[in-house]
């Protein structure tokens, strides 16, 4: 008997999920972790570890990450170049003045990913942006997780079908 039930192409489809980090009052952390379990994809019932099943997410605002207590003076990102005396450190407030709040986001997710060979690809599919805009506005499916839209246009079985129809629209100005 199989063991697939269903579409399981589907639930291996990537889709696309839209943070605001200005609009949202959770804090870096709580942000990072439903980030870091969207990019494994955690969230999806076919789940597995080894396998590489994760959405993307864009984070937009990242100018306005919201920490508790007073971690972006105290909080110290180290760094080592494995060479003697040369360990160097930045608090969390220089690193966002240098840097970006996009990088300290980055930073964040990528401490609570897997520390394997999927942790880079993974966190490839994290895009942080410091303002309001950015260029994945047409992939966009997921807000918040809630589904806003659907695929745009329907494909159907044949690719010699979907050139007929973009050529009849075209010629007519309408859909069939």
């Amino acid at each position: 008997m199989s063991q697939n039930l269903g579409r399981t192409s589907l639930a291996y489809s990537r889709s696309w999920h839209f943070i605001d980090m200005a609009a949202d009052e959770r804090s870096l952390g709580r942000i990072a972790t439903s980030i870091a379990i969207t990019l494994m994809g955690k969230h999806k019932p076919i789940y597995d570890p080894s396998t590489d099943c994760g959405d993307y997410v864009v984070a937009v605002g990242c100018h306005d990450l919201h920490t508790t207590g007073k971690k972006k003076e105290k909080k110290k990102y180290y760094s080592h170049s494995t060479r003697p005396g040369r360990l160097q450190e930045i608090t969390m407030e220089r690193m966002m003045a240098k840097y970006g709040g996009a990088e300290v986001l980055r930073k964040a997710v990528s401490g609570m990913l897997p520390k394997n060979r999927l942790r880079d690809v993974r966190l490839a599919r994290l895009k942080a942006f410091e303002g309001p805009g950015h260029p994945y506005k047409k992939n966009i499916i997921q807000l918040n997780d809630v589904t806003i839209r659907t695929a745009e246009t329907e494909k159907s079985e044949t690719p010699v079908m979907d050139a007929i129809k973009t050529e009849l629209k075209t010629k007519d100005g309408t859909s069939l």
